[in-house]
């Protein structure tokens, strides 16, 4: 069983059979992909606190050095992103702080909020006055939090990373693989597109990992919700020393997670955290959001690639290179009224099919998906 699926009421329950023939899977069993795709973003940290102490992570700041951007900090941001044509404001921070992180609540409540995710919705909507489509990763998530920012979301995630108990989620509270697979299932009980993935390297084994990529799969077999797995190899920083995946693990795994989802969710490498150039044919078709404007704050220490390396990449592979939005095409185009719920808010909606006449780029990005040519990478 996965370790806190009963504790968060979680019913996924990969087939046992199903990770031994997932486990016998290599880069040689996957067909490479016609195209990759990338987004123009802008990485917004809200604030740095975090209640988790995760060993490998270097983005969280203890209680009294925790930092939180005001509304101002956010505005510039964006408007630098949108001016640059960048489509998506990525909003990130550590999992909801704890009690220890008084300074923080105290700033929020300065600035006329009860909680950090009431605050994210103030700043997400600030992207959209700006002209950037909110895509947020906070962390776990409770229903009522995710229900505050659902509708001015494009599409939001939370990387499950793995469903194993490992040493490296030790501390005053450990990451609980049932609180994160709870997240991703409150996604799809809302509607919202959703990104997740599988961090490798991290204590996990590969049973760990391909159980992981299976519980993803089920939760999006239930829900649809699913737009991208991300394959993200740990990579050596300040905290961590524990090494990083090799070249031919990163190709496994990447592969693996090709075969475990369905043609419809597209599978990422960063490109800045790993030589995607080598997994293009396990089956990579995105290479995720990149910023023409900001750093990567969870990974600082390994800058975002020009956006003419992304071409580059495809050029090699053979393949064409395309822009996308945060939320992918099949969420924008298909019947909404498919499920319960509608995948985009009406106000989402409406700003993906404003005229390009207020700046926007959302159609002109969308209309492009289709053009046979790849994207130019000039600002």
């Amino acid at each position: 069983m996965i370790p806190g699926t009963d504790d968060y009421d979680v019913d996924v329950t990969p087939d046992p059979a199903d990770v031994e023939a997932l486990l016998s899977v290599g880069p040689e069993d996957v067909d490479p992909a016609n195209e990759l795709s990338f987004a123009r973003n802008v990485f917004i940290p809200l604030t740095t606190a975090c209640r988790y102490t995760c060993t490998y992570c270097t983005y969280f700041d203890p209680p009294g050095e925790a930092s939180l951007l005001g509304p101002a900090e956010v505005r510039e941001i964006c408007e630098r992103g949108a001016d640059a044509g960048c489509t998506e404001a990525l909003f990130t921070f550590g999992d909801d702080p704890d009690d220890r992180y008084d300074r923080i609540y105290d700033e929020l409540a300065e600035l006329g909020h009860d909680s950090i995710h009431e605050y994210l919705r103030e700043a997400c909507e600030i992207a959209l006055d700006a002209g950037l489509l909110p895509h947020a990763n906070p962390g776990d998530q409770t229903r009522e939090q995710m229900a505050t920012v659902a509708d001015v979301n494009a599409s939001m995630g939370v990387m499950l990373e793995t469903t194993a108990d490992v040493d490296a989620h030790a501390g005053r509270r450990r990451k609980s693989p049932g609180q994160r697979l709870h997240t991703i299932e409150t996604a799809g009980e809302l509607g919202v597109p959703f990104t997740t993935g599988i961090l490798v390297g991290i204590g996990e084994d590969w049973p760990d990992r391909a159980e992981s990529l299976l519980a993803i799969r089920e939760l999006h077999e239930r829900y649809d919700h699913v737009q991208e797995i991300i394959v993200q190899p740990v990579r050596e920083n300040e905290r961590w020393d524990g090494g990083s995946p090799d070249l031919a693990t990163l190709r496994r795994a990447t592969a693996m997670a090709r075969t475990a989802m369905p043609p419809e969710v597209s599978i990422q490498v960063p490109p800045n955290l790993a030589p995607a150039g080598e997994v293009v044919d396990c089956g990579i078709d995105d290479l995720g959001g990149v910023s023409p404007v900001t750093d990567d704050h969870v990974n600082p220490d390994y800058a975002w690639p020009a956006l003419e390396h992304l071409q580059t990449i495809a050029e090699e592979a053979g393949v064409p290179l395309r822009e996308r939005l945060p939320v992918y095409e099949r969420f924008v185009h298909e019947d909404p009224g498919k499920r319960s719920g509608e995948w985009l808010s009406d106000r989402i909606a409406a700003a993906i099919a404003a005229d390009d006449e207020d700046g926007r780029r959302y159609r002109s990005v969308l209309d492009a998906a289709t053009a046979p040519d790849s994207v130019s990478t000039g600002g």
